[in-house]
């Protein structure tokens, strides 16, 4: 397998749309409590599916820097005392729709734990748990993320997780919705490795592709496990970069 460093990367369709908000807000382009432009607008401007302009702003609206009015749209906050360019791939895998425009739910219903995920999800390997498989397809409806998300059994009670229906409104907000279950912290781990056969399947790699794996475990305030999200991101079409201080 070729070493990563090798690679030339280019950052997926949404993390660039996040850069340049980010980057017309500190210029003053788009000045503190504006409006942003309709997402109908930035569909046009940044050549991009709804749904990744939709992905854009919730990450934009976690991090901070706008905010979100239920019939109105996006305002702006301004620049967060701290600022980070992580694409925050747990929390958007959690948050984001399902809609059919823009990803493909493989499966869904109980399966046993694997032992890369026993120790995230608190629970000991084979144990049974509720996951839910989606493909992620870019604007040309090229597969370009796999993601599965894993709920212990007592949050996926009840909440109808297990269906292979599409979640249109995401996992997080339906889980609050349905639970009252609320996310208050993300913990991420990144690592490269080589796909698995299923994995090469279904992104459509080749042998030697490598990829980005993250397993984010989605918490609540009392550090209570709502979630594990499992996303695998083809080397050759994704990059993540970060920002922080050397002190």
């Amino acid at each position: 397998m070729d070493n990563m460093s090798s690679l030339e990367f280019a950052p997926p369709k949404y993390v660039q749309i996040v850069r340049a908000i980010q980057e017309r807000i500190e210029d003053g382009t788009y000045p503190v409590g504006e409006m942003l432009p309709s997402e109908a607008r930035m569909v046009r401007e940044f050549g991009a599916g709804r749904s990744t302009v939709v992905r854009a702003l919730q990450i934009l609206s976690m991090q901070g820097w706008i905010g979100r009015e239920h019939g109105r749209g996006s305002f702006v906050r301004g620049v967060p005392q701290q600022t980070s360019e992580r694409s925050h791939a747990g929390a958007s895998a959690f948050d984001a729709s399902e809609s059919p425009e823009g990803s493909r739910v493989l499966s869904a219903g109980r399966a046993p734990v694997p032992a890369s995920l026993a120790q995230a999800l608190g629970v000991p390997e084979g144990s049974p748990a509720v996951m839910r498989r989606r493909l992620v397809l870019d604007d040309k409806a090229t597969p370009s993320e796999l993601v599965t998300l894993w709920f212990p059994l007592d949050v996926a009670e009840g909440a109808d997780l297990a269906s292979d229906a599409p979640i249109s409104i995401g996992a997080r907000e339906h889980v609050q919705m349905v639970k009252q279950l609320r996310p208050a912290k993300v913990v991420e781990r990144l690592c490269a490795r080589v796909a698995s056969d299923q994995e090469r399947e279904a992104l459509g790699l080749e042998q030697s592709t490598p990829v980005l794996g993250i397993t984010a475990r989605v918490l609540d305030a009392s550090d209570r496990i709502i979630s594990v999200a499992e996303i695998v991101l083809p080397g050759d079409l994704h990059e993540l970069e970060d920002s922080y201080p050397a002190v």
